[in-house]
């Protein structure tokens, strides 16, 4: 009797601006890992952007939210557009699947593939790979705060800093659970500033009570200046980080920047066994939108962090193989929209080399 073919239930939001088009690229790779990997997908496609919002009036249904925990995986190319209200379409479909989906996990590698993408003076390859794992439901994200007398020379702002010791401990965890995965420097530090935001004691205290449970990794500790700084200056030091949501967000962004800019930058929104979603961060880039320019290999590496996710590493590692020996022999020599390929182009060049790789 002939062995069924695993297939993988995928949900797709191309999104706004450049994203329709590195979507494309991204779901033509995977096609062709299908192939080699034997395995299928079952993709689904939702219209909800800002194209939608502005055609219908309709963010996210609720719905929807119950629909998507059915998937395996959620594909998300961008979601954002300057003829609405700044964070509108972001907060309804992207804010909204992190958290009614409960996806704590901000997942972002940060790996060079090529030394002349680094700007930093005689950083190579193997100086900058480690991975943060940030807080991806709590902390100012939470929405809790509001204003009052607004519009008036008397208005006042709020925005409530919360953690949980839940929410804490399981992003903590997790991030010691990748440190021992990865095996690599087998060290996970915490990002934080508990010497000025006295909150930030329960990241302390749990990151030490957890870390009795790992006796095999080493920890560290950085509050967020000072981490910044050594990013720029030693990030050979970093194998595994863990951080708050606040942080996480500037800090990935200085690690994007290391492996050679949001052009070849992933991420993922995680809740181990569950569905979690997929995007690359480089934002939905407007002006470039239909002029076939944008450079798709951040997209492409999301769906290689989306097939690691889904248990099919040898199709991941055929990606990672490949985008790498295109940036190192510098066939794709740059990332940016001016690097003379076309979004089409760097996804035939990625397809055209995997069954080698």
């Amino acid at each position: 009797m002939a062995k069924e073919k695993k297939s993988y239930k995928i949900a797709i939001f191309a999104g706004d601006g450049i994203g329709p088009e590195v979507v494309r690229e991204g779901l033509k790779v995977l096609d062709e890992i299908e192939g080699l990997e034997g395995f299928g997908t079952e993709r689904v496609e939702y219209p909800y952007c800002t194209q939608h919002y502005l055609d219908t009036g309709e963010l996210m249904p609720e719905a929807i939210f119950d629909e998507l925990r059915k998937f395996d995986a959620i594909l998300v190319g961008a979601i954002g557009d300057p003829r609405v209200e700044v964070g509108l379409v972001e907060r309804a479909i992207i804010g909204g699947i992190r958290f009614r989906l409960d996806l704590y996990v901000n997942l972002r590698p940060i790996k060079l593939y090529a030394e002349h993408l680094c700007p930093l003076k005689d950083k190579k390859p193997e100086d900058i790979d480690f991975v943060v794992v940030r807080e991806n439901t709590e902390d100012l994200y939470a929405g809790i705060g509001g204003f009052l007398k607004k519009g008036t020379p008397d208005e006042v702002a709020l925005q409530e800093m919360i953690f949980t010791r839940k929410g804490v401990e399981r992003v903590i965890r997790y991030a010691f659970d990748v440190a021992r995965k990865r095996n690599m420097g087998k060290k996970l530090t915490l990002v934080d500033k508990a010497n000025a935001v006295r909150a930030m004691d329960l990241w302390t205290r749990t990151f030490e009570e957890v870390g009795r449970e790992y006796e095999d990794i080493e920890k560290d500790h950085a509050y967020v200046d000072a981490a910044t700084m050594w990013m720029v200056k030693n990030p050979e030091w970093f194998d595994v980080i863990v951080v708050n949501n606040m942080f996480g967000d500037i800090i990935t962004d200085l690690g994007a920047m290391l492996q050679g800019g949001m052009g070849v930058a992933a991420s993922g929104n995680i809740h181990p066994g569950q569905v979690s979603m997929f995007e690359p961060i480089h934002g939905s880039a407007p002006k470039y939108a239909g002029k076939n320019v944008a450079n798709p290999l951040a997209t492409i590496e999301t769906i290689k962090m989306m097939l690691e996710f889904l248990g099919e590493e040898r199709g991941a590692q055929r990606i990672g193989k490949r985008v790498e020996f295109l940036l190192a022999s510098k066939q794709i020599a740059s990332l940016s929209a001016a690097s003379g390929l076309s979004t089409s182009q760097i996804g035939d060049m990625v397809t055209e080399g995997l069954a080698e790789s």
